[in-house]
């Protein structure tokens, strides 16, 4: 009978270890776990790309509400050379890298900036993009004239962009908000004194509310920031795919194209 106990004790602590090795497997991502997401993709046929849609010129809906911008007219001539077919997740800047962590999406195609804290945890495409960044106050600011001016000023930021990185490197208290929009509406109200963004997105916010608007540019960032499609580390094969598909947009004028039909100009070289 001792010796039936002891045998079924030995069984017991076997399960225990193999349970314990399980746990620890389960640990890994589950992309890991199915494999190549690169395969996935094509097996399915679909790209799934995360982007705020209220981002003009980048992405946005426009009058007949259909997706559009730079960044989404990327996205689907990627999409056509990698001979997939590319499906939208829209989602709020603020939430959108925890979209991608969750694997809700493949990309996020939203003139994410490259930084060195988010190259720790992301992986990133060439870029694609170069602009920089503006300062912009209400037209009859005239305390806050450059950058050096935000010591103590409020400015409307996304907490996760590059530029609430430059507001408050300059000194200034930070009023989060979930995008472009919200952030000119609450400087435009007075709510905000300031709003540091990219320059592009500016220009085309301006030109669209022509005089309305009740902003001005007060100063500009010289060095030109570099923006890519981003992606969850351990991708590579998706990275070099998208990579590839750039490369050739670049060397056959197809991104510059798409650039000159946005903004007049080639942003997709410095």
């Amino acid at each position: 009978m001792k010796k039936v106990f002891g045998f079924i004790f030995i069984i017991i602590f076997m399960v225990i270890l193999s349970a314990c090795g399980s746990n620890g497997e389960s640990e890994t991502s589950s992309d890991e776990q199915s494999g190549s997401v690169w395969e996935s993709i094509q097996e399915e046929g679909v790209l799934t790309v995360g982007t705020e849609g209220t981002y003009a010129p980048y992405t946005f809906h426009n009058e007949e509400d259909k997706l559009t911008g730079y960044d989404v007219e990327v996205a689907k001539e990627i999409g056509n050379r990698l001979g997939v077919e590319v499906n939208f997740e829209e989602t709020k800047w603020d939430s959108m890298f925890a979209g991608l962590n969750n694997e809700r999406f493949d990309m996020i195609a939203n003139q994410v900036g490259i930084k060195p804290d988010r190259e720790e945890k992301y992986a990133f495409s060439e870029p694609y993009t170069y602009t920089s960044a503006v300062l912009v106050t209400q037209e009859d600011n005239e305390d806050i004239q450059s950058f050096e001016d935000l010591e103590g000023a409020t400015s409307a930021q996304s907490l996760t962009s590059n530029y609430a990185s430059i507001a408050e490197k300059h000194g200034a208290e930070i009023e989060s908000v979930e995008g472009f929009n919200p952030a000119m509406e609450l400087l435009a109200n007075g709510r905000a004194d300031a709003t540091v963004n990219d320059r592009l997105s500016v220009l085309d916010f301006l030109n669209t509310r022509g005089d309305k608007t009740g902003v001005k540019i007060a100063d500009r960032k010289d060095d030109a920031s570099e923006t890519a499609m981003m992606f969850r580390q351990g991708n590579e094969e998706l990275v070099e795919a998208v990579n590839g598909a750039l490369e050739e947009m670049k060397e056959d004028g197809t991104l510059k194209e798409i650039s000159n039909e946005w903004f007049d100009e080639d942003v997709s070289v410095q």
